[in-house]
């Protein structure tokens, strides 16, 4: 046994890349004495629900496989790791095959009050979870809660609070968010999207509505467009989430190509921005010119990036004077003309 090489056994729950605590393992494997040890074939949540007898046998016979293969590498366990109490099953196996080991525990969670547990597994947890805290010699929690509960019961723990090392944290000071609301297919400039978010790092997009892979699928701008982390992808959406997800927004976009089908219409989606304080940038399309007090056009793809970060911060101070213009143009006014001739007709409204 000397010979053999001490070992950091992290009994993983599940495979890292699903692991809640993964940043904090990573971490630890970083040194060449620690392991990660992935689930068993039956799930420790299987292991636990089992009469005790065959929950136990089960857990030996795992136990006796890990060590005869970790002896033939030359390793042996020094210190396991569990992180559930339905782990202490194999724990408590590896621990009776091998000398001078220790047992680690980490609580981050109330496990034996887990919502979907019934009676009688809240009860067979907290019995594993007292199994787990009277074997370990070192337990670390993630809150001072679980410290304090585990003063309580007379026990000492270690704060190890959470880390997110791998979670995503792009500078919150300089993002431009925009929002396109609509059809998201073959109208879409997707070059054109694509050469913005290359230009613009900060740019967060929300795409609102629903997307056409059928009509996109050999367009490698649009393959681009929907792997890229900046565009976040929200489906199509009620009218009233829509105007909420637009209130996160500093900008609107139609992001049509320029082509005849598209250059002589007048998106709604402009008058939608508008309502909520928000001006609409576009490619030089003819038709939104309509509304040119609520539109800056981009004749490419430098000038939209350029309109874009003009707009940055309109979330938390709409134009409130564009709001009060969209509000006017309600159905009513904009069909003035139409009423006129139905009155010159003798046909008038009640």
């Amino acid at each position: 046994m000397a010979d053999l090489r001490p070992l950091c056994l992290l009994l993983l729950p599940r495979p890292l890349d699903g692991f809640i605590l993964r940043d904090q393992a990573q971490d630890l494997l970083r040194a060449d004495g620690v392991v990660a040890v992935d689930p068993p074939r039956v799930p420790y949540g299987a292991l636990a629900r089992l009469p005790h007898v065959l929950g136990d046998a089960l857990a030996n016979g795992v136990a006796k496989r890990l060590i005869k293969a970790l002896r033939r590498k030359g390793d042996r366990p020094k210190v396991i790791v569990i992180f559930h109490p339905v782990q202490v099953l194999l724990a408590r196996a590896i621990l009776a095959r091998t000398d001078d080991c220790e047992l680690w525990y980490g609580r981050w969670d109330r496990y034996e009050h887990a919502y979907d547990a019934g009676p009688h597994l809240r009860a067979r947890l907290g019995e594993l979870h007292e199994a787990a805290a009277q074997l370990s010699s070192l337990t670390f929690v993630a809150s001072g809660e679980l410290a304090r509960l585990e003063d309580e019961a007379g026990r000492t723990a270690t704060l190890v609070p959470l880390a997110a090392d791998t979670f995503p944290a792009p500078d919150p000071t300089t993002p431009v968010i925009a929002v396109s609301l609509g059809h998201l297919g073959w109208r879409t400039d997707w070059a054109l999207l694509r050469a913005v978010a290359e230009r613009m790092p900060n740019l967060v997009l929300l795409l609102v509505g629903a997307w056409h892979d059928d009509e996109c699928q050999d367009d490698p701008d649009y393959a681009w467009c929907r792997a890229h982390p900046g565009f976040v992808w929200l489906g199509a959406r009620s009218d009233e989430e829509a105007s909420r997800l637009i209130l996160c927004a500093d900008v609107g976009i139609v992001p049509f190509k320029v082509e005849p089908f598209n250059d002589a219409g007048l998106p709604y989606r402009i008058l939608k921005y508008a309502r909520l304080g928000r001006r609409t940038v576009t490619p030089e399309l003819a038709g939104v010119r309509t509304w040119s007090n609520a539109v800056t056009t981009a004749a490419d793809a430098d000038a939209f990036a350029a309109a874009l970060t003009e707009e940055a911060g309109r979330r938390t101070d709409p134009d409130l004077a564009l709001r009060t213009w969209a509000l006017e143009q309600t159905a009513a006014n904009q069909n003035a003309p139409l009423w006129d001739r139905l009155r010159t007709l003798g046909i008038t409204h009640g």
